[in-house]
């Protein structure tokens, strides 16, 4: 034998046995893979093969991979999987899903192309007559299928259903309509398309309390195998780290995490890269704690304001403008306080300032009103013109000083100390959905109205300028 046919002989066994080697091991073919850019699987990342592979002969059906952005659990899960999964279900069908049908567009070329690249050691190809980016069949039978969690799956069955982040953003994440869509949507369009037999990978970061993950798990009759690895240790790793350690040191290191868990704040980094996100309620403000009056108290003497937040853009079509609010609040002569009433509405300039001399004169001129003055001419311009139509009224106005969550901590001090009452009015779902979803939720304009006047009310901080109205009227 010449030692050029040895070398070929070398290398066909060579062959042969990688070919046996990463059809047979999905953390083999993923070690190969990953080889090939000079990178390896690491720890976490060999946890979630070994968890895969299971789920590919069958041992579980149902797998749950919660992992921190940047973890790469997607390129193992969406990307590697699938292209080994098709080795060991030649004819079967893959459904890939995402939270728009571009991102599920984009893994399906990578896992499209992943076989087109290593076909030979996989042994199949992408089908030349089908090989569009959403949807491209094997030349062993095999069929993969992209679409968004908004999208449809009419005339597609699966034997196969990767989920990777069917939510892109705490704003969906918040917006309770959002979740129940993307509910409905796994239980309608997804779960119906499943054939007898079939497997589901959810591939996520966590949200929210009520994303898909947290519902699926609060499901009594379905059981998933939940892979859960946050950013940094906590009790019974599952990697067996220590308490604090991170997920993957070689790329992002202990000073690099608390950095990031500083810039993005503890609800996002709990929910995020601990994946245990927190409800909302109770972050600032504990509304199990504020005492529901029917009526009015009529202490005599008692002070009372009208504090308004303003905001001057109507609501046309399908914009969602800040709403302009006035918040009645009064104190009695023990100290503790009532929210008496609440006008909220969204309106033109003029329509706005109708409402507050038309609230002023139903209050009547012993309810003092504060207004917020914002900085520059255009701000002190405004307040001078409402203080003019205000004549005979008690006005002051400020400039805001500090944070939304500074301005109302000491407000909702008082309410945890049980010292504040809210009377009974129709207005009161909207004006406590504010409360416990505040500092995260989408409004807040009820909360600094609040805020604006409790400190109206409280002695050491009536410092407050107020304005003398013939100054402003000249």
């Amino acid at each position: 034998m010449t030692q050029t046919e040895s070398e070929h002989s070398v290398g066909a066994a060579y062959e042969t046995v990688l070919r046996t080697s990463v059809r047979s091991d999905l953390t083999r073919w993923a070690s190969y893979v990953m080889s090939r850019s000079a990178q390896r699987p690491a720890a976490h990342h060999r946890l979630l093969l070994a968890n895969l592979e299971k789920l590919s002969r069958g041992e579980t059906d149902r797998l749950m991979v919660l992992m921190p952005p940047g973890s790469a659990k997607s390129t193992y899960a969406s990307i590697l999987f699938p292209a080994w999964w098709f080795v060991h279900h030649p004819r079967s069908s893959v459904i890939g899903a995402s939270h728009t049908a571009t991102l599920a567009a984009y893994f399906s070329r990578r896992v499209r192309d992943t076989v087109t690249q290593h076909a030979s050691r996989l042994g199949y190809e992408i089908s030349s007559s089908d090989r569009a980016a959403a949807h491209w069949t094997t030349t062993t039978g095999g069929e993969y299928y992209s679409a968004g969690t908004r999208g449809s799956f009419v005339g597609r069955r699966a034997d196969l259903v990767v989920i990777d982040d069917p939510l892109r953003s705490q704003v969906e994440a918040d917006s309770p309509s959002l979740r129940e869509r993307i509910w409905g949507w796994y239980q309608s369009d997804l779960a119906t398309r499943l054939k007898p037999g079939a497997r589901i990978v959810l591939i996520m970061t966590r949200w929210h309390e009520d994303d898909l993950g947290g519902r699926l798990l609060a499901q009594s009759d379905t059981e998933w195998t939940v892979l859960r690895l946050p950013a940094l240790a906590e009790a019974d790793d599952p990697l067996g780290r220590t308490t604090g350690t991170p997920l993957w040191p070689e790329w992002e290191s202990l000073t690099d995490l608390s950095r990031k868990r500083l810039a993005v704040g503890e609800r996002a980094w709990s929910a995020l890269f601990q994946q245990s996100p927190q409800p909302q309620t109770g972050r600032l403000f504990d509304v199990s704690h504020l005492r529901t009056i029917d009526r009015e108290s009529k202490e005599a003497n008692a002070p009372v304001v009208r504090a308004w937040d303003l905001a001057a853009t109507a609501a046309t079509g399908d914009n969602d403008p800040d709403w302009t609010v006035g918040l009645k609040l009064a104190r009695n002569s023990v100290g503790t306080y009532a929210i008496l009433d609440v006008v909220r509405l969204r309106g033109s300039p003029r329509q706005i300032e109708d409402q507050i001399v038309a609230t002023a004169a139903a209050d009547g001129p012993t309810v003092r009103i504060g207004l917020p003055e914002d900085p520059g001419q255009a701000g002190k311009s405004q307040i001078a013109y409402l203080v003019s139509r205000l004549s005979g009224y008690h006005v002051s106005a400020s400039r805001e000083a500090g944070g939304k969550a500074a301005r109302a901590a000491p407000v909702a001090s008082q309410m945890d100390a049980g010292n504040i009452a809210i009377v009974h009015a129709k207005w009161n779902h909207a004006f406590l959905d504010e409360l416990k979803l505040f500092p995260f939720g989408r409004k807040d304009d009820q909360v600094d109205a609040l805020s604006r006047a409790f400190s109206m009310l409280v002695p050491s901080q009536q410092a407050t300028r107020k304005l003398s109205i013939p100054l402003f009227v000249r």
